[in-house]
């Protein structure tokens, strides 16, 4: 078994809650991390833009990745939403066997 973080940007503070809340509700993510303020530079439709955003941070599998991007893009704002995962190389032993326990479909 796999672990990544997954970070995703959101147009405000309570996007990102429902998207997170929505993630751990469907056991794709065992854990949710929002930071309100962030400020995002982009270009998008051919103009340079700066916009107000938060961000989640998760931790999931990463066999849970096509799932858990195919949920964010259902109820996500955006058009074409930031979802963009990287592996978890090591950790605390007992938060790694807690994440896979959160993550697992029938939980024992």
């Amino acid at each position: 078994m796999t672990f990544c973080s997954v970070y995703i940007t959101a147009s405000d503070r309570d996007e990102a809650v429902r998207i997170g809340t929505a993630l751990i509700e469907d056991r794709l993510a065992a854990c949710a991390n929002v930071i309100d303020g962030a400020r995002s530079l982009y270009r998008w439709e051919g103009e340079v833009r700066d916009d107000p955003e938060a961000v989640v941070i998760l931790k999931s599998r990463t066999e849970l990745m096509d799932a858990l991007a195919s949920r964010v893009k259902e109820i996500h704002s955006y058009d074409v939403p930031c979802i963009v995962s990287w592996p978890i190389l090591g950790g605390n032993a007992e938060y790694m066997s807690w994440l896979a326990a959160e993550t697992d479909a029938a939980p024992g």
